[in-house]
């Protein structure tokens, strides 16, 4: 069997969970069985500046250690990155453009000038907002790629949310990823 590997670049700002929800789809991925890797490519950055992190999910170990120049999966956590970080660099012709945003698919598509990768948007702010109390995205944006990419089933996600959050939170954040699941969209 050849291998199969996907890549996932995430973008957000210090504090909105970009590398917990890296760490968080490779355990999910862990749990079906496949080799993972996740890293943060951040420095002496301040909450809230821009960041990337990293996820490689692969059917065989995985030999490269290196950043991921071209993902086929490339999720934005805060709109407000898409004015100024290239988030579509390097994004594969098939690949997926994930992004928290109220706009639909269609405008994100012409704003940023992409034409034959797919683009799904989702109001995970909204989403968080309403079940956690918080604008905290990073779950909602698990249930997105989830049901955009099929990268990881639902309830490999539910598995290892309920694992790192205490009881009570993991309920919240399980909510928060289903909702984000059924409410992601393409165009």
């Amino acid at each position: 069997m050849p291998m199969i590997l996907q890549e996932v670049r995430w973008h957000g700002r210090g504090g909105q969970g970009a590398w917990t929800a890296s760490e968080l789809l490779a355990k999910a991925a862990i749990h079906e069985g496949k080799y993972i890797q996740s890293f943060p490519e951040f420095g002496p950055e301040r909450m809230g500046a821009p960041v990337r992190a990293f996820t490689r999910i692969s059917n065989k170990p995985i030999n490269m250690h290196c950043s991921i120049y071209s993902p086929q999966v490339a999720v934005v956590l805060d709109p407000t990155l898409l004015n100024t970080v290239p988030v579509a660099e390097g994004l594969t012709k098939d690949g997926f453009l994930i992004v928290n945003t109220q706009e639909n698919p269609a405008k994100i598509r012409e704003k940023l000038g992409l034409t034959e990768q797919t683009v799904w948007t989702v109001t995970a702010t909204d989403i968080a907002v309403k079940t956690l109390g918080r604008p905290i995205t990073n779950t909602a944006m698990l249930g997105a790629v989830a049901r955009a990419t099929e990268i990881v089933n639902l309830k490999s996600l539910e598995k290892v949310v309920k694992e790192r959050f205490p009881a009570k939170i993991a309920e919240k954040n399980v909510e928060v990823v289903k909702v984000a699941y059924k409410e992601a969209k393409s165009g």
